[in-house]
């Protein structure tokens, strides 16, 4: 009997495991009733009653495992550990707050028994926040112009994963794992499904801008050049600009010595933009820094404090 892992990676979402656990069960139970499966939690340190409502889920059913970290790891880095953790044949990652829709899940596991080593789904709506989802495009749309690889469009992490994919990600040893740049670089055969967000079941969303934002930044970090060469470039245009404009107050000046006064607004507009153009690519190049920082220390993806209904012959990646 084929096995499928589901992973889920929560903080702070007292509202939704337990309902989310009883529809992954029905789930497995009545539309996949020929697999055995797994549901593995990973709890990013949360701070209201998610982890007490998790060790009951695990007594009462041991198919549920649950993973405590140690700290809050973030995001990015949490999720990945958690995929190294599954001992499936396949693997659906999802989220905990039922915008990934639950109904979705035989139709991947469809796709993935006729031959899909990589099944996604993609947002073609979402009924979120029109603000946050039009950002989000905005992005998208950022990173396909200036990264090195392919960047899939509206695309969260929510797919089922063959176990071939991960264990590629168990090679993979970045202590800042940009999730959705593995997909694109590693799956490049894979199917797309296409499926309209529905909004939070319960709680508030744990994304903000700043989150988004270092999400984005280390996205394009890893997976592009561009800002960096484009530092370059600009400062040569800089640089070209100023010599055109100070062989042209050259010219006016040897052409009207007496008359001809330029003042000191130039020099401070030009001195401002100047400025404006360095401090903003010296940030640029402080976020790249930070990145190789992060990876240089080799630090590991998550520290765990305790781990339940994992059996002793699993061990951990």
């Amino acid at each position: 009997m084929k096995k499928i892992s589901l992973m889920i990676a929560c903080y702070n979402e007292q509202e939704n495991v337990v309902p989310l656990t009883k529809a992954l069960v029905d789930c497995m139970t009545n539309e996949l009733p020929e697999y055995d499966y797994e549901i593995i939690f990973i709890d990013n340190h949360s701070t209201d009653n998610t982890r007490p409502l998790l060790r009951q889920l695990c007594a009462e059913n041991r198919k549920v495992k649950a993973i405590f970290n140690a700290a809050n790891f973030g995001q990015m880095r949490s999720p990945v550990y958690g995929l190294k953790q599954t001992t499936g044949d396949c693997t659906i990652k999802l989220c905990a707050d039922f915008q990934d829709p639950i109904d979705m899940i035989p139709k991947f596991v469809r796709e993935w028994e006729n031959g899909h080593k990589v099944v996604i789904g993609i947002k073609t709506r979402s009924k979120e926040n029109p603000l946050m989802y039009a950002l989000r495009g905005a992005y998208y749309t950022l990173f396909k112009k200036l990264s090195d690889v392919e960047h899939i469009r509206q695309f969260t992490g929510f797919g089922l994963y063959d176990k071939s994919f991960i264990n590629i990600l168990r090679e993979v040893h970045d202590p800042l794992p940009y999730f959705r740049g593995m997909v694109a670089e590693y799956a490049k055969e894979r199917k797309e499904i296409p499926y309209v967000q529905p909004k939070r079941a319960g709680g508030k969303s744990k994304n903000n801008l700043y989150s988004l934002y270092d999400i984005g930044v280390t996205g394009l970090t890893t997976y592009s050049k561009a800002l960096m060469r484009l530092a370059i470039l600009c400062g040569a245009l800089c640089s070209v600009a100023s010599i055109l404009v100070a062989l042209y107050y050259l010219v006016r000046k040897l052409c009207s010595w007496y008359t001809f006064s330029a003042g000191v607004a130039p020099l401070v507009i030009g001195g401002f933009l100047l400025f404006g153009v360095m401090m903003t690519f010296i940030g640029i190049m402080g976020e790249y820094i930070l990145t190789i920082n992060a990876r240089v220390m080799g630090r590991p993806l998550v520290v765990e404090d305790e781990r339940i209904n994992f059996d002793d012959t699993e061990n951990e990646v």
